[in-house]
């Protein structure tokens, strides 16, 4: 997809119109290292895992019990005895050979004996000396797990594409497998801009403030596991956001910028990308969040966030996130549902904007509710940190009243 230059669109773009614009425009970096599969939690695979042995490797029983054969006859009624001949625990079988009207006492995990092949659960049974005396029906393949059943020797366990979690580095321990070939971590500058910036552990001057756009997105980041190059806070100059950029987009593979995106006359930020590079839109019908950037400068994708606190955590969340993940690999991309849920304060929206409101979600009387945060002004982080989900409005989303169902989006499972 080209992107436009010069002079960037005027036009507002609906939330779906930017995120289709921003993932259809990148693609994933490239670059891989092959690493310990214990340094691969949070990785993503740059190709297929191909099982090289069957998972698990031997019909083993599913239950701790005991080991029989079942086919003669096919279905008991009535008690039946066996006489048991030996025992098969998890790394240590049975040699013999199962007969009629025999049986080995197993363990979960336990390997099948010769000549069994079904394994009756020990609270159906009996013992009586060395006997085991059972009424329960018979059938063989019960509670037997058969070699290859989780995974064929040759079959794909993990895609490409796979975020490795717990569960994959397990999988990938059982198949036997001590590395693994992961895409190169997402190297990502970022800074602030502000003449009114100071930085945590110095005194206020007059009309400042401490940055924090910059340690939430360290932390974001952080999170998806980016090489993180941190810039600082830039002054509101051109010359000095020239340089910043320029240096940013020659080292990162992405851009993210706070402030200076709006219209005010020392926002520069959209102006220098478009100067240095290419600026695909610059506003969106969003609630907080309506003055951001994305386009490219030489190699590096680029991201002008707003300057307030929130609306840098919720633009980043619904646009920037997915972006990072889609440019480090990941596919397909994660789906995060919208939860219907009750509201039980009011809310005042005007139609033709999506907003993303900051509520807590609560269970009362045993039924999931929601409500807002004490405060919604886009400047106050703190309406995130008490917050554990946003209320979506959409773009045709009217007041509300209290009562009215409202859809959700949970913080937790957003990456």
């Amino acid at each position: 997809m080209s992107l436009e230059t010069g002079a960037p669109q005027r036009t507002s773009l609906s939330v779906e119109e930017a995120r289709r614009r921003i993932l259809e425009a990148i693609s994933p970096i490239p670059g891989w290292e092959r690493l310990a599969i214990r340094a691969a939690l949070g990785r993503v695979l740059v190709e297929d895992v191909i099982a090289p042995c069957n998972v698990p490797a031997h019909d083993n029983s599913a239950m701790d019990g005991y080991a029989l054969c079942a086919e003669y006859p096919p279905i008991r009624t009535g008690d039946a005895v066996f006489e048991v001949i030996g025992s098969a625990f998890a790394g240590h079988g049975f040699t013999g050979i199962v007969k009629q009207g025999q049986a080995v006492r197993i363990m979960t995990g336990g390997v099948m004996p010769a000549g069994a092949d079904s394994v009756v659960m020990q609270e159906r049974v009996r013992v009586d000396g060395g006997r085991i005396i059972t009424s329960a029906d018979i059938r063989p393949g019960q509670n037997v797990r058969r070699a290859g059943e989780d995974l064929a020797e040759g079959a794909v366990a993990i895609p490409r594409g796979k975020l490795i979690g717990p569960a994959e580095l397990g999988l990938l321990a059982s198949l036997g497998l001590a590395e693994v070939c992961v895409a190169r971590r997402l190297r990502v500058a970022f800074f602030s801009t502000g003449d009114e910036l100071a930085s945590i552990g110095s005194p206020l001057g007059p009309g400042e403030i401490y940055d924090s756009n910059r340690y939430t997105l360290h932390g974001a980041l952080t999170r998806l596991g980016c090489e993180l190059l941190d810039m600082g806070a830039i002054p509101d100059r051109p010359e000095a956001l020239e340089v910043a950029f320029r240096n940013a987009a020659a080292a990162a593979d992405v851009v993210l910028t706070t402030g200076g995106v709006s219209v005010g006359e020392a926002d520069f930020i959209r102006e220098l990308m478009g100067q240095l590079g290419e600026v695909n839109f610059w506003k969106i019908d969003i609630k907080p969040g309506r003055p951001m950037a994305f386009g490219r400068i030489g190699n590096a994708w680029m991201f002008g966030l707003p300057g307030n606190p929130v609306a840098v955590m919720v633009t980043y969340y619904q646009f920037v996130m997915d972006a990072l993940l889609k440019l480090s690999g990941l596919a397909p991309l994660p789906q995060r549902p919208l939860v219907p849920v009750p509201c039980t304060t009011p809310i005042r929206k005007p139609v033709g904007r999506r907003e993303y409101l900051r509520g807590q979600m609560y269970v009362e009387d045993g039924a999931w509710k929601v409500r807002l945060t004490t405060s919604q002004g886009s400047g106050v982080l703190r309406s995130m940190s008490e917050a554990n989900c946003f209320i979506v409005l959409d773009e045709e989303r009217g007041d509300v009243a209290p009562g009215d169902t409202v859809d959700v989006q949970l913080f937790d499972g957003l990456v």
